[in-house]
C-alpha cells in the first residue's frame, strides 16, 4: 500500500465522509453505554433503597463518589497512554470491562459490594472520552470539530434514554438486579464492533500530521502534562469555560440522580412510568440541544470565536429559570415538559465546551486535555449527588426519623427532595457567569493554538521528508 493511503481512504489519503460518520456513530454508542452505566443508579435508586435499606446519602455515594473516586486518578494515565498507543484498543477494552462490571452489580448483596463494583466501573469508564475526543479531532478539522463532538456527545442522551426506559421497565417487572444485566451486557457487543470496524488514524491527520511522540520519560510526561494544564487552567478564557462546565456538571449530576426518585415520591408514578417520562424528557431534547449547540457555534465562531463561550452562557441562564419552574409545578406532566425544555437549553453548552478544550492544545495533547477536563468533572460527579443526597436527608431528618417512609413522612420526603434538588440546580446560573467571562480573549487563545499546530505539522513534514 502506498504511503499516505489508508484503508477506507481515497487516493488523496483522506477518509471518506461516510466512514467518518460511521466512526463518530460508533464512538457515540460507546459514550451512550458510558452514560447508561453511569446513570444506572439513578434509575434503580428507589428500588435499591427499599430492598437494601439505603439512605439517600448512600445512594449519592454509589451514583457519584464511588464512581468518581478512582475515575479521577485513572483518567490521566490512560490519556497519556492514548497519546502514544492505539486509542481504538483502549476504548474497546475499557467498554468491555465496565459493561461486565455493571452486569455483576446484579449479584451484589450489600452496600459495600455495590461500592466496590462502582469504583471498578469508574476506573474502566476513564478509558472512553479522552481517547474518543482525540480520535474525533484527528478525523475532523478545527472548524468542524465542535459539530462532530456534539454528535459524539449525543451518546449522553441516547444512553440516558436507554437506561431510563429499559432500566425502568426491567426494574418494574424483574427487579433492579435484572436491570443491571440488561444494561451492562449489550456494551460488550459494541466493544467488539469498535475494535474491528474503527481504524486508528495517523496522529494529527486532520492537520497534516503531528510527528513522532517524544521519547518516554517521567520528565517528558511531566512536561507535557504541565503544558496542557497551563493551556487549560492558567489562561483566562479556557479556565473560565472549564470552571463553568464543572459547576454546571455539579448541578446536573447532583440533580438528575434524584429526579427519577422525586417523580416517584412527589407524584406516585411507578418505576416503569418514571423511566419512560424521565427518559424522554432527559434524552430527546438534550440530544437536540447538544446538536444545535455544536453546529450553531461552529457557524457563529467563524465570525467571532467568543461564541464558543457565549452560546453556553445564554443556554444555562435560560435553563436555570426553566428548572426552577419545573420544581414549582404541581403536576408531573408540566414538570416533565419544563424539564425537557431546561435540558434542551442546558446541553447547548456541551459541544462548544469540548470544542474549546480540543482547539487550545496540540494534536498529541488532546487526550490529555480531555482527561484533565474530566478530572474537573469528576469533582462535580463526586460532589453533586453527595451534596444533593445530604441536602435531602438533612431536610427530611428535621421532621422525620431515618427510615420512616410512610404516612406524613412520605410527603415530607417529597418536599425535601424538591427543595434539595432546587438548591443544586441554582448552580447553573453561577456557571453561566463563568462562560460569559470566558468569551474575553478566547479568540486570541484559539488562534495562538492554531498557529502552534501549523508549526508542529510543518516540523513533522520536514522530519518525514529527510
Amino acid at each position: 500500500m502506498a504511503p499516505g493511503i489508508h484503508p477506507r481512504c481515497g487516493a488523496s489519503g483522506v477518509y471518506s465522509e461516510a466512514y467518518k460518520r460511521l466512526v463518530t456513530l460508533l464512538l457515540m454508542l460507546a459514550y451512550a453505554f458510558n452514560a447508561a452505566d453511569r446513570n444506572l443508579i439513578s434509575v434503580l435508586a428507589q428500588s435499591m433503597k427499599l430492598d437494601l435499606r439505603l439512605s439517600d446519602t448512600q445512594l449519592g455515594l454509589l451514583a457519584g463518589t464511588a464512581f468518581a473516586s478512582l475515575y479521577a486518578l485513572s483518567g490521566i494515565p490512560i490519556a497519556r497512554l492514548a497519546e502514544r498507543f492505539n486509542r481504538v484498543t483502549i476504548i474497546s477494552l475499557s467498554l468491555a470491562v465496565w459493561s461486565a462490571l455493571t452486569s455483576l452489580g446484579g449479584a451484589a448483596g450489600s452496600f459495600a459490594q455495590l461500592l466496590g463494583l462502582r469504583v471498578g466501573v469508574g476506573i474502566a469508564e476513564a478509558g472512553c472520552s479522552a481517547p474518543s475526543h482525540s480520535l474525533i479531532s484527528d478525523y475532523y478539522p478545527r472548524e468542524r470539530r465542535a459539530g462532530a463532538l456534539s454528535v459524539y456527545s449525543c451518546g449522553l442522551s441516547l444512553g440516558y434514554l436507554f437506561v431510563s426506559v429499559l432500566g425502568g421497565y426491567v426494574v418494574l417487572h424483574q427487579g433492579w438486579r435484572a436491570a443491571c444485566l440488561a444494561i451492562g451486557l449489550p456494551g460488550v457487543v459494541v466493544a467488539l464492533l469498535i475494535r474491528y470496524l474503527i481504524e486508528e488514524p495517523p496522529r494529527g491527520h486532520a492537520e497534516g500530521g503531528a510527528g513522532a511522540p517524544a521519547r518516554f520519560s517521567v520528565r517528558t510526561e511531566t512536561r507535557e502534562l504541565a503544558a496542557v494544564a497551563r493551556a487549560l487552567f492558567l489562561s483566562w478564557p479556557a479556565a473560565n469555560v472549564i470552571i463553568g462546565f464543572t459547576i454546571s456538571s455539579f448541578a446536573s449530576y447532583g440533580a438528575w440522580v434524584f429526579i427519577p426518585a422525586y417523580f416517584n415520591r412527589a407524584f406516585g408514578l411507578d418505576f416503569g412510568t418514571v423511566g419512560v417520562v424521565i427518559g424522554l424528557a432527559g434524552s430527546v431534547p438534550v440530544a437536540l440541544g447538544t446538536l444545535l449547540g455544536g453546529f450553531v457555534t461552529d457557524r457563529a465562531a467563524t465570525r467571532n470565536p467568543g461564541w464558543y463561550a457565549l452560546v453556553p452562557a445564554a443556554g444555562l441562564a435560560i435553563a436555570t429559570s426553566l428548572y426552577l419552574l419545573a420544581f414549582a409545578a404541581r403536576s408531573w406532566q408540566v414538570a416533565a415538559l419544563l424539564l425537557a425544555a431546561a435540558g434542551f437549553f442546558q446541553y447547548i453548552s456541551l459541544g462548544p465546551s469540548f470544542g474549546v478544550v480540543q482547539n487550545v492544545v496540540g494534536a498529541r495533547r488532546r487526550a490529555t486535555a480531555t482527561a484533565l477536563l474530566y478530572l474537573c468533572l469528576t469533582v462535580a460527579l463526586a460532589g453533586g449527588p453527595l451534596f444533593t443526597g445530604w441536602m435531602i436527608d438533612h431536610l427530611f431528618g428535621r421532621a422525620c426519623p431515618v427510615g420512616a417512609l410512610a404516612g406524613r413522612c412520605a410527603t415530607v420526603l417529597a418536599q425535601a427532595s424538591r427543595q434539595g434538588i432546587t438548591v443544586t440546580l441554582c448552580f447553573h446560573a453561577w456557571a453561566a457567569v463563568h462562560y460569559a467571562l470566558g468569551a474575553i480573549g478566547l479568540g486570541r487563545q484559539m488562534q495562538a493554538a492554531a498557529e502552534s499546530g501549523v508549526a508542529e505539522a510543518a516540523a513533522a513534514s520536514q522530519v518525514s521528508s529527510r
